[in-house]
């Protein structure tokens, strides 16, 4: 049993990606035996995620051109891969959402490029794609090299910046001072990686290109902590329940920073503006929670209980 647990936990990339794969799974089901008496068909956690994104489609009119969006697909609920989807379909979260809904508005056919999260950023400043939509925190460094757009609000993920640690650190990295000596990962180019190196001075920072990579580390003890978004932590740990914690040590966030931006070429000023009118309408929509809320749990970051959803993945009023 320890080594096939090792195995397992040493595959955790291949993992995290496969059990997208399953959130993205019909949940349809039948009863087994002639009474009926099997096992309840699990609820369809994609059935929130499925009725927004057949709604987004429906409203895709007709295309002039295409719209490229680049994004580091291993950022659950933002931007995630579900292998039983196929094609640009397969990268889900609230992310290609947002994509879908600025290509709708601009009568482009959207196409996703996905890459690491340092890739996206190169991408946008040569200007090989239209747009980064990953995730991204407003930082004065972004500001001189991007076209930044209006913020856009993604529930609790940039609002909360923690880290995570193993169970065996339960209570032991509360404080800044907590760390001193110990190893710490973040996502290369990330905010995250700036707060480490701002607010845990002492820690010896580790950078990964991919936060799945960054999580098998922290998981067989290469890293001693991992610094991310509250809502990819809470991704991590519903899949590592087991192993994984919220280690109780928040960073302190600068307003500039708790909400999301999509980045653009620096010269792109005229496709920029458009994207802010189209993130104005947005927020006019009144879409961002029901969004979020569908990632979370297409990601299985939360249950149908917890946020209120029936099977058909419509939102219990009563």
């Amino acid at each position: 049993m320890k080594g096939l647990k090792k195995f397992l936990v040493l595959i955790l990339g291949i993992i995290m990606v496969v059990s997208m794969a399953a959130c993205g799974g019909s949940g349809s089901g039948s009863d087994s035996g002639e009474g009926g008496g099997g096992e309840e068909a699990a609820p369809d956690v994609a059935a929130a995620y499925n009725n927004i994104l057949e709604g987004l489609n429906s409203e895709a009119g007709t295309t002039d051109g295409q719209i490229v969006v680049a994004t580091s697909p291993d950022f659950a609920p933002m931007e995630f891969v579900d292998l039983s989807r196929e094609g640009d379909d397969q990268y889900v979260g609230y992310d290609i959402l947002l994509a879908k809904y600025i290509a709708n508005h601009l009568g482009k056919e959207l196409v996703i490029k996905p890459m690491s999260f340092d890739a996206v950023q190169a991408a946008v400043q040569t200007g090989s794609v239209d747009m980064g939509i990953s995730g991204f925190s407003w930082t004065e460094e972004r500001a001189q090299n991007y076209f930044i757009t209006d913020w856009y609000e993604a529930g609790d993920n940039e609002t909360e910046q923690v880290v995570i640690t193993t169970k065996a650190n339960e209570g032991k990295l509360t404080t800044a001072a907590d760390y001193a000596g110990l190893k710490v990962g973040a996502q290369g180019g990330s905010l995250q990686k700036i707060m480490v190196e701002t607010q845990l001075p002492d820690a010896e920072l580790s950078l990964y290109e991919n936060l799945n990579d960054a999580a098998t580390a922290l998981l067989t003890g290469k890293i001693d902590a991992l610094a991310v978004a509250y809502g990819n932590g809470e991704s991590f740990i519903s899949a590592n329940p087991d192993d994984l914690i919220f280690s109780g040590f928040e960073f302190e966030v600068d307003d500039l920073y708790k909400n999301n931006v999509v980045l653009l070429n620096k010269d792109n000023t005229e496709l920029g503006e458009q994207v802010n009118e189209v993130i104005a309408q947005q927020k006019k929509d009144g879409v961002s929670d029901a969004w979020y809320e569908a990632c979370q749990l297409l990601a299985e970051i939360k249950t149908i209980d917890e946020l209120g959803y029936d099977d058909e993945g419509n939102k219990i009023t009563e």
